[in-house]
Formats: C-alpha cells, sequence, structure tokens
C-alpha cells in the first residue's frame, strides 16, 4: 500500500466490503417477512436507482458510444441480475459452505482473467496472498463443519456467481477511465432492473402494501437500496479506479470472515479457535497482495 492516498481507498473498500457482509441479516429478516429473493432485489434496486438518479446532476442518459452503453449493460446484468440471482438460486440446490466458499474464489478468479486480458505474468504477491486469503476463508467457512457435499447444479450456480462479479468487476475498471462512478452505478442499476423484468415475470412481484410498508420491512430495503446498493457500489467503483482490480477483489475474503462475527453478535452464534486462524490468514493475505 503506497501513499496516504491509497490507504484511504483501502479503508474505504473495507468499509464497503463491512456493509456487504452485514446485509444477510437485513436479507433474512425480508425473506422471513413474506419477500422472495427476487422481490428483494427488485425493490433494492429500485431504491438505489432513485437515489442515484436524484444525485446525477447533469442528467446524462446515453454513454459516449454504442460500445460503452452495451458495457454498462453487461455491468447491469453481470453485477447485478446473474450475480445475486446465481448466488441466492445455489443455496436451493447447495450446501451454504459450497456457496460461501465457491463464491470466494472471485479474487482469483478475477487475477486469472485480469492476467489473460493484460497479457501479463501476475505478481507473486498478489498470487500469494490470494491463496493465503482463500485458505482463511476456508478455515472460516468449515470451523464446525469439515463435509463437503457435491452438487453439480448448486456449484455451478455458485461459480457462474463468482464469475459474474469477476466480469463486473474488469469491465467497471476499463469504463471508469471515460465515466464517473456515478454515471457508471447509476446504469448498472438501469440494467440491473431492466434484466430482472424476465425474472419477475416468471416468478411474479409481491406488492403487498401490509408487508412493504411495515416498519421492519421497509427499513432493511432502505437499507439495502440506498447504503448497501447506492452508496457502496458507486464507492466501490471509486475504489477500482483508484487501485488495482485483484487487490480490491481480495478484501471480499473478509466477507464470511465478518458474516460469522457479525452472526455472533447479532444471533448470538457460537465462534470457535478456526475463526480467529482463518481471520489471520486472511488479513496476512490481504497484506501480502498489498504490497
Amino acid at each position: 500500500m503506497k501513499g496516504n492516498g491509497d490507504i484511504r481507498f483501502h479503508v474505504l473498500a473495507l468499509g464497503i466490503v463491512f456493509v456487504w457482509s452485514v446485509t444477510f441479516i437485513s436479507t433474512k429478516i425480508l425473506l422471513m417477512s413474506g419477500l422472495s429473493p427476487s422481490d428483494i432485489l427488485f425493490y433494492r434496486f429500485v431504491l438505489a436507482y432513485i437515489g442515484l438518479c436524484i444525485f446525477s446532476r447533469p442528467f446524462v442518459l446515453m454513454a459516449k458510444s454504442i460500445r460503452d452503453e452495451f458495457m454498462m449493460f453487461l455491468c447491469g446484468l453481470f453485477g447485478g441480475t446473474l450475480y445475486f440471482i446465481t448466488e441466492n438460486t445455489a443455496l436451493e440446490f447447495t450446501m451454504i459452505s459450497n456457496v460461501a466458499l465457491i463464491c470466494s474464489t472471485t479474487p482469483l478468479i478475477t487475477l486469472l482473467l485480469q492476467s489473460v486480458i493484460e497479457r501479463k505474468k501476475p505478481r507473486a504477491g498478489l498470487v500469494t496472498g490470494s491463496l493465503l486469503s482463500l485458505l482463511g476463508v476456508s478455515a472460516v467457512i468449515f470451523n464446525t463443519n469439515f463435509i463437503i457435499k457435491i452438487s453439480p447444479l448448486g456449484d455451478l450456480l455458485c461459480l457462474a456467481s463468482a464469475l459474474s462479479w469477476t466480469l463486473y468487476t474488469l469491465i467497471i475498471k476499463r469504463l471508469s477511465t471515460r465515466y464517473s462512478a456515478l454515471f457508471i452505478t447509476r446504469k448498472t442499476f438501469f440494467y440491473g432492473i431492466l434484466t430482472l423484468i424476465p425474472v419477475l415475470a416468471s416468478r411474479g412481484l409481491n406488492v403487498s402494501t401490509d408487508i412493504l410498508f411495515s416498519s421492519a420491512v421497509i427499513s432493511r430495503l432502505v437499507f439495502l437500496g440506498l447504503i448497501a446498493s447506492f452508496a457502496c457500489f458507486m464507492l466501490w467503483s471509486v475504489c477500482l479506479k483508484k487501485l488495482n482490480a485483484v487487490v480490491v477483489s481480495n478484501y471480499i475474503y473478509l466477507m464470511p470472515v465478518i458474516s460469522i462475527l457479525a452472526s455472533a453478535i447479532v444471533l448470538g452464534e457460537t465462534l470457535n479457535y478456526m475463526v480467529f486462524i482463518g481471520a489471520f490468514f486472511v488479513l496476512l493475505g490481504m497484506i501480502v497482495a498489498g504490497k
């Protein structure tokens, strides 16, 4: 990590990952309140898009070229609809531990794809750091259960989710040289809503006012839409613009660690020594990768 400017963006990335790590609590409560995964995603995206439109001054409708507009569409498809739908659907077919472990390979996939696209060998520190963090994630995820049950469909969906986020990250990195984070994020959520329509057409949308306007539901939708989506996606684009995409992606390794710690604090779940060993390797890997 070089320079105070870089440190600020590393701290920002850490804060974003922290917010994303605790969203599962809000999502779980919304599911228990009667909303489906696609319902939550739709309302979350709509709230984020409204917020982005309010702050977009001047309001620019289209990208500078058809090619760039298509890349914005891909951001919405990969970073929005496909990422969330494949991850949520995977939970119906495979174990949570499988989902967490496979999705946490995103930084490694990002590292490999970036190397292929840029046609250069990745730094040894990035590879070593990524592998150390993946080792730490594995220890955290399997701290109470070391059994992996293979489920081809569910595990393929997890892999598709990880690949979707990787493609979103790399596309954002390229677009950020020509567009502001606000514009990219607004277009991402617009196309995220657009590509979600076929899913809603097949599954339907819950529009019950009794559910949507209850305090428990509306407060958590606002958190997911305006903080976890609107603010965090925009700031994540800023981090990708200022830092190496692989280094930023490595912060994703922290998500299982933070999620488990949050579960212990909020839901009273127990911790054991493997969680702390895993957290140590995750942090060590991130330090090595960031040098």
